[in-house]
Formats: structure tokens, sequence, C-alpha cells
């Protein structure tokens, strides 16, 4: 059966009435990082040398911005190095408006930590306090 002579006059798509299109399965969006796993991603682009330091100014309080320059490497990106990657981040809420998180970071294979201490300000956004990285400084992502 021919559909063209079907259809009425100016229509051009070529679903028939009372017909159900294909059912999409919906786009789930991922849900939204929390502080913790977003400081998490933020402060290991830094300790990787992929940021600079200063990238965190704006993020950091009391001492945390010293430590980072600190454990920061002093060389630039370049090539060589794997990329680090978070591969799982977790925290606590001590109190109301901290939050206590730690990291285990890879590189290749091989895994290290990375604690960190949020605080949140009293324009509500969280700002780093605190850092720390377990073992040796990363290696500058070549």
């Amino acid at each position: 059966m021919n559909t063209d002579r079907t259809r009425p006059a100016g229509r051009r798509d070529r679903t028939r009435p009372g017909t159900v299109p294909p059912r999409r399965t919906p786009h789930r969006p991922r849900p939204p990082l929390r502080p913790h796993q977003w400081f998490a991603e933020r402060l290991l682009a830094v300790l990787s040398g992929q940021r600079p330091v200063h990238w965190m100014l704006g993020h950091t309080i009391g001492e945390a911005y010293d430590q980072l320059a600190e454990l920061a490497p002093a060389s630039p990106p370049g090539a060589g190095c794997r990329r680090p990657v978070v591969r799982a981040c977790h925290g606590t809420q001590p109190a109301t408006g901290v939050v206590e998180a730690f990291a285990s970071i890879a590189t290749g294979e091989r895994v290290r930590a990375m604690a960190f201490r949020l605080e949140q300000g009293p324009d509500l956004r969280w700002r780093c306090a605190a850092v720390d990285l377990g073992g040796e400084r990363l290696p500058a992502v070549r």
C-alpha cells in the first residue's frame, strides 16, 4: 500500500495517525559533585602540576594555600608521566559547615592518599582549610 496516497494534503511526515513513536530511554544527568569531590579534582590538578597554585587562591583559607605551594611540583608540566586520577573520594561532616575528606589518587599502578578539610564560610561557599598528601610529591604531568 502506498502511504503517500493516504496522507492528507500538505502533510510531509511518514508516521501514520494513531501510531506511537518508539520510546527512548530518558537521559539521566550525573548528580552534581559534592564539595569534597569537586575539591579533590581541583586539588589534584594543582598537586600534579596541571594547574598553577594560584588557581586555588579564592578557594583556600588559612594555611591551605601555603600547604599547596609546598606540595605542588616546582617543575612545569611536560611530557613523560601519566596523569593522576582520583579513584575514590569520601568525606565526613564532624560539625556543621565542616567536611573532612580523603581521596585515593592513582598514577598508573601507584596509589597514594590525599586528605583535606573544607570549611563553609558565611557566604555559604566551601573553601579548603588544610591539605596533606600521603607519601612523596606527585610527579609533574609532562
